[in-house]
């Protein structure tokens, strides 16, 4: 006898997926730390280089670099992002699509 495997189609975050309150947040986090991470990887920096050109322990940057993106807000992040000379772009919109007018973008 063999067991049906079910599948169940993801709502897009893998966070809400697991039904985490803060699903948006550590997904927001997530992308994010991705980018920050490959920055890196493409600079081949030591971990001491990258302590000094991110402003942040060596400890930390050990954490940033196997992925553990919850120990950094996204206001640490954006501040990466610039330490990395990376223009950064927000695209602001409300939820609902009654408030198109609302959307701006920004950047910085």
């Amino acid at each position: 006898m063999t067991e049906e495997t079910i599948f169940e189609e993801s709502c897009g975050n893998v966070f809400a997926d697991l039904g985490l309150e803060d699903a948006d947040e550590l997904l927001t986090r997530g992308k994010i730390g991705i980018v920050v991470l490959r920055l890196l990887k493409q600079r081949n920096l030591k971990q001491r280089e990258i302590s000094k050109l991110l402003g942040i322990p060596q400890a930390e940057v050990s954490h940033l670099m196997k992925g553990e993106f919850q120990r950094f807000s996204e206001g640490k992040f954006l501040i990466f992002l610039k330490r990395l000379d990376t223009e950064i772009t927000l695209h602001l919109r409300p939820r609902n699509a009654e408030n198109q007018a609302a959307e701006t973008l920004i950047s910085l």
